[in-house]
């Protein structure tokens, strides 16, 4: 078991910065998400621990070792590949005892792995199969098994669902999540799927552009995003965001967007005040926006008028596409809700979970507001 760290590590593909100053420490036994959209430098990053890339600047640490220049072979981790990277000509059971193999494991000793392995991931009879016998889920739990057999310190994932149906990648996820409390070892988890990294993860490192954005535990993620980046991309549907100016009008504080304007609840004045007058994005997650005929009790509401331009039946809930004049924004409702498209509506914006980002600094980014 180990602890994993990077400090000031860079990676520069010639003039492009694939990695900017990451500094990230993943706890013993932890289960740690990177997560990003395409580009951002979580691969690479997680490359760099396995030793398939070279860092251009920094140190990676295993344990206690810097791992710089040390073979990918000799850094005690196993890796699962996206596309699983399985021999076609060997059986189950030669694909998850290669790498013993190539170590001169005792027969005996390999036997005895690949066996416990494939009952923990429940495919002993498959283990006479070749490849292309097997459906896409079970050559993933072959590919995982393979990686359990190494016995690693650290165990390294690089999307390992991308190429699963819908279905199986619910099943497979929670499959992995077990095998990280029965091996109780340190796993290390890259995704572009924020599902994924919400449901999976002891904590969350989001990147972006090559820049570790925000690292916290998922519930954290979601109730307090370090900037609008993290605000956009944790959640689903993503945040509201509107341009407004915070207006003060004697002991009172109102969001105005122009369009409409929606009082500050007394408990959070005191925060939001220093920033009166001042240009802000404000953000409210869609399933904060009711129906006002379902709102939750004992929340404080500010009423907002909008036009229907599209609904979707969920089955548990509604999503709602909303207009309001210049801005179009989301929200999720109760089912019992009857609006239709193109009609002219009110709904209800939860005031105590709003969002409040300042662009004065990072106006590509504008941080948040606490």
């Amino acid at each position: 078991m180990a602890r994993v760290s990077y400090e000031h590590v860079s990676k520069k593909f010639g003039d492009f910065t694939a990695i900017r100053d990451l500094n990230l420490e993943i706890r013993d036994k932890e289960f740690l998400v990177l997560v990003g959209p395409s580009g951002c430098g979580k691969t690479t990053a997680l490359r760099c621990l396995a030793g398939l890339e070279e860092v251009t600047e920094g140190k990676v640490t295993i344990g206690d070792q810097v791992v710089n220049d040390v073979a990918p072979k000799d850094r005690d981790i196993a890796m699962v590949f996206q596309s699983y990277a399985l021999y076609p000509h060997m059986t189950v059971f030669d694909n998850m005892a290669f790498g013993l193999k190539l170590r001169k494991v005792r027969k005996e000793e390999i036997k005895q792995r690949v066996e416990a392995a494939a009952k923990t991931l429940g495919i002993e009879q498959l283990l006479t199969r070749k490849p292309r016998e097997l459906s896409g889920g079970q050559r993933q739990r072959v590919a995982v098994g393979r990686a359990i057999v190494r016995e690693p310190k650290v165990f390294l994932f690089d999307e390992p669902l991308s190429n699963l149906d819908a279905k199986l990648r619910v099943q497979t996820r929670s499959e992995i999540t077990k095998l990280h409390h029965k091996l109780q070892t340190t796993f290390i988890y890259v995704t572009h799927d924020q599902t994924e990294a919400m449901t999976m993860a002891s904590r969350i490192a989001v990147m972006n552009k090559g820049i570790l954005q925000q690292l916290d535990t998922p519930q954290t993620l979601y109730d307090k995003p370090a900037n609008l980046f993290v605000a956009g991309f944790i959640g689903s549907p993503a945040m509201n965001f509107f341009p407004a100016t915070l207006r003060k009008d004697g002991s009172d504080l109102f969001v105005d967007t122009t369009e409409f304007a929606v009082k500050v609840p007394e408990d959070r004045v005191a925060t939001y005040m220093p920033y009166a007058g001042k240009q802000v994005i404000f953000g409210i997650r869609p399933e904060d926006i009711h129906n006002p005929l379902f709102v939750p009790p004992g929340i404080h509401f500010a009423l907002v008028d909008a036009k229907v331009d599209v609904t979707e039946l969920m089955g548990n809930e509604i999503f709602l596409y909303l207009v309001s004049s210049k801005n179009s924004f989301v929200a999720r409702v109760d089912p019992r809700t009857r609006f239709t498209i193109g009609s002219k509506v009110q709904v209800a914006f939860n005031m105590d979970n709003f969002h409040i980002f300042d662009p004065s600094v990072n106006p590509d980014n504008p941080v948040a507001v606490r």
